[in-house]
């Protein structure tokens, strides 16, 4: 006779009630590890996904995505024109907050060579990709949008044409794909009245220097909104090429940083997810911790509940493991089955969690690692006081 599952069965509601409420704690550490895996994957995610290999920017500057990076757009024909490049595509990147769908979004907006460039959307669920040069977008379906709305940026309006389940920026939001030249325009245009606004004030400016009449009105063509900027140049290196090579021909002669997939991606665990990789790995840890302290606890309960049984036991001949076998059993019961229960829970709610959830086999086989072994640990608390509980104690009154 097994005297744990005898027990278990005597008291089915106690531990079914046990098992689940371990098994919400232990859930919110599998769902602490699925952010902590998320938060990475949707951090590197663009770098990921554009297929270049080599990221031009700014001089000196950790961009794109780590901080603005501003380079003129007609670079990429030097950069076409280097040894070893095979091609070059312009490409833009910025975060915006505009009402979507009848609410407040934030998400990102990137711009792409559509016709061929890299940069754009991996994989279409719903309609078809951009094919004109202006005024069609390609979103992520969680933006909430519908192929064949309509969306108001800037001054004009853009069609969705297509769906897509991913893409999202380095702070897991959604992106909108838009041809280059009207995600430019959405950035640094401003409208008709601010545009009139702004030329009254560089006409103000010129007549203080002197401009009048018709020279006036030519220089303030030269001062009005400019679009022709990008924030990055992708690279496709050629076959044989040497990236180191190419590199230090771009950094030495046209005077910009170049980076490698490699290296945008140490940017970003170095920079933006930097901080929030640590504290969800801290607080992951200290999950795991409070579960086997509480695992302990209820352990130690139960235990004294089953005092005057332990003695009994005893008191009849039973040996020592015997009772070690009672305590170690259901604690393993208790641990295993609530880990049982916490990953189905996670699994069910996990593409309707608000936050991307990348459940990784290596870490739910590393938790359930450390919880069996702070399992048994914890069953040392209550195996102490039982073999510590004297016979007679059957007898008390």
């Amino acid at each position: 006779m097994d005297l744990a599952i005898r027990d278990a069965r005597q008291h089915l509601g106690k531990f079914l009630a046990t098992t689940v409420g371990v098994g919400l704690l232990i859930a919110i550490v599998l769902i602490m590890n699925g952010i902590f895996r998320g938060n990475i994957a949707d951090g590197l995610w663009l770098v990921d996904n554009t297929g270049a290999d080599l990221w031009v920017v700014q001089r000196d500057r950790g961009g794109p995505f780590n901080e603005s990076s501003r380079i003129p757009e007609d670079l990429r024909h030097s950069v076409q024109a280097t040894p070893g490049v095979a091609r070059a595509d312009p490409f833009i990147s910025y975060g915006v907050q505009r009402e979507l769908a009848g609410e407040e979004r934030q998400f990102t907006i990137v711009g792409y060579e559509v016709f061929g460039g890299m940069g754009g959307p991996d994989r279409i669920t719903a309609g078809r990709p951009i094919r004109a040069a202006h005024y069609e977008v390609v979103a992520n379906s969680k933006l909430g949008l519908a192929v064949g709305d309509t969306v108001r940026l800037g001054v004009h309006d853009y069609t969705v044409v297509g769906l897509t389940d991913q893409g999202v920026d380095s702070g897991g939001n959604p992106v909108l794909y838009m041809a280059l030249p009207d995600a430019q325009e959405v950035l640094y245009r401003i409208d008709n009245r601010a545009r009139e606004a702004q030329a009254a004030r560089d006409r103000d400016r010129l007549a203080e220097e002197g401009y009048r009449g018709a020279e006036a009105e030519r220089l303030l063509g030269l001062l009005g909104d400019s679009t022709s900027t990008i924030s990055a140049v992708l690279v496709e290196l050629a076959p044989a090429a040497s990236p180191a090579q190419v590199e230090a021909h771009i950094e030495d002669w046209l005077y910009q940083s170049v980076y490698s997939t490699a290296e945008q991606r140490a940017l970003l665990m170095e920079g933006r997810l930097k901080q929030m990789t640590a504290t969800l790995e801290l607080f992951r840890s200290l999950l795991i911790s409070v579960a086997i302290v509480i695992i302990a606890l209820l352990l130690y309960v139960l235990t004294l509940d089953k005092l005057r049984a332990i003695a009994t036991l005893k008191l009849i001949g039973a040996g020592n493991w015997v009772i070690v076998r009672l305590t170690l059993e259901q604690s393993l019961a208790i641990t295993v089955g609530s880990f049982a229960f916490a990953y189905a829970l996670v699994l069910a709610i996990q593409d309707d969690f608000p936050r991307r959830l990348v459940l990784e086999p290596s870490d739910t086989a590393t938790t359930f690692a450390i919880l069996f072994v702070g399992g048994v640990l914890a069953s040392l608390v209550g195996i102490r006081k039982a073999l510590r509980t004297p016979p007679g104690a059957a007898l008390a009154g």
